[in-house]
């Protein structure tokens, strides 16, 4: 059974720090990891253990729908995503989708009264810590850790590719950025247990495409992105895409 926490409870469990981001700690890491970091998260920054974002955005359920949402990531005890979409402009669909402390869910209600959808269970929660996963790119001092290791391949004179390697939620995340020489994030993937053909769950290749950045906080995160399933191939555009957002603020704590 997925626990019952509010947004604002999941905020407020987020413990606190004093440490701050200091470059001169990352000598040992590949140098695209380092730039990566180095454009991320600005010096003296708090090292954050969670983040509140708010967005909006268009999720693909046959067709496109307008959202808005807010999100908290809590790196000790998982995520909550409370959104509003609009059914043929309209019609409102409230609800949420969650991954906390190793249980996920979602619930979803037809003008907040009536359940549409409402699903939990092992796969769901598999997949769930993938969404987690993915969107560790919004807290980005995750990265920082020593429990996160890396390596990178030089893919031209302008842009390198950056895996890292930790575990999250129980689950080993495997994730691959493609960034710019910058440091700016470009696109992100990773294998995400999920069933985007309707059959029976299995990982797939997910991940997105990181269009736009913005700094909150001294946290440079990306602020424009399109992502889903079969990420990588031809079936991305054509029918994996499911999510484009646009982040409209965020703070940290």
């Amino acid at each position: 059974m997925t626990k019952s926490i509010s947004l604002d409870a999941l905020w407020e469990s987020a413990t606190p720090t004093e440490l701050v981001f200091n470059s001169d700690k990352l000598s040992h890491l590949p140098a695209a990891a380092k730039r990566y970091l180095e454009h991320a998260i600005e010096p003296g920054t708090k090292i954050a253990s969670a983040v509140r974002l708010k967005m909006h955005g268009e999720i693909k359920l046959k067709k496109w729908i307008p959202f808005t949402a807010e999100q908290v990531i809590c790196w000790e005890h998982g995520l909550i995503w409370t959104a509003t979409a609009w059914m043929n402009g309209f019609l409102p669909i409230v609800g949420s989708d969650c991954i906390i402390d190793g249980i996920g869910g979602m619930q979803w209600k037809l003008l907040g009264l009536f359940p549409v959808m409402t699903a939990s269970g092992t796969d769901l929660t598999r997949s769930a810590i993938g969404r987690l996963q993915a969107e560790s790119v919004w807290l980005p001092s995750v990265f920082y850790g020593d429990d996160v290791s890396w390596t990178s391949t030089e893919l031209s004179d302008l842009d390198s590719n950056l895996h890292s390697s930790f575990v999250v939620q129980g689950d080993r995340a495997e994730l691959d950025f493609t960034i710019d020489r910058s440091g700016r994030l470009k696109t992100t993937k990773l294998p995400r247990w999920g069933n985007p053909e309707g059959a029976e769950f299995h990982y797939v290749d997910f991940g997105g495409i990181l269009e736009q950045e913005a700094t909150f906080c001294g946290y440079t995160i990306p602020t424009h992105l399109r992502a889903g399933w079969y990420f990588g191939s031809n079936r991305f555009e054509s029918e994996g895409e499911f999510f484009r957002a646009t982040i409209d603020d965020a703070i940290y704590r």
